[in-house]
């Protein structure tokens, strides 16, 4: 699916974040983008906590931002939390559990209307879990699971900053053979497409990005791009 999309490797709604959601909000191009902030991931962890912190996060650097408390699958296919969707320029999935998250929102009335809104140009992020749903695949608890297929061919390594890029490229021999490239991104950090008309993958934040593909990696710093 082509799109405005943002995979965050973690530490959402902190200081490290502020230059990088700035940048998501102008794309936007609105005056006060709408911003929803959706902590289904987070439901068994103070989701209300974490909604709050992205409301108070995005409002200070300038959106109309509120929560959307879609906490499990009966609230996924509730229509009315499904038509808030549609005047969404940003929308922000939290951290959590991505295991939670994915079958929450797959084949639900939510994730058709977040399909629908990336569609007609809205930005959709997504930190640690919501970025890991986002790819075509994610590795949960040592095993492959097949995801939303948002950004095709991709994978998500959350808080990259803590691991050894040598020692994942060895692990991810494993991984499904259509999967394009997996993203090792630091937490603070994001690889954010469709922000201009360039294409390919723009980094931004504090830390940088680790790109795995044809059994070699390459790590990019905060500005630079990439494309697979």
């Amino acid at each position: 699916m082509v799109g405005r999309l943002a995979l965050v490797g973690g530490d959402e709604f902190r200081p490290a974040c502020e230059d990088m959601d700035r940048a998501i909000l102008e794309a936007a191009g609105k005056e006060r983008p709408e911003t929803l902030i959706i902590p289904t991931a987070a439901a068994f962890e103070r989701p209300d906590l974490a909604a709050n912190n992205g409301v108070r996060h995005f409002a200070s650097l300038g959106a109309e931002a509120s929560p959307l408390m879609a906490l499990n699958r009966d609230d996924a296919d509730d229509p009315a939390m499904a038509a808030r969707i549609g005047g969404a320029d940003v929308i922000y999935l939290t951290g959590g559990n991505p295991a939670h998250l994915l079958d929450t929102l797959q084949d639900s009335r939510l994730l058709d209307a977040i399909r629908a809104a990336v569609e007609r140009g809205a930005i959709l992020a997504g930190s640690s879990a919501g970025a890991m749903v986002m790819g075509s695949w994610m590795r949960f608890r040592g095993r492959w699971r097949e995801t939303l297929g948002i950004a095709e061919g991709v994978a998500t390594l959350p808080h990259h900053e803590r691991a050894d890029p040598d020692a994942t490229l060895a692990d991810l021999s494993s991984a499904p053979a259509d999967l394009s490239a997996t993203l090792g991104i630091d937490g603070g950090s994001g690889a954010i497409s469709g922000l201009d008309d360039v294409g390919g993958w723009t980094v931004l934040g504090s830390g940088g990005v680790t790109v795995y593909q044809n059994g070699a990696w390459r790590r990019y710093a905060s500005g630079e791009r990439f494309d697979f």
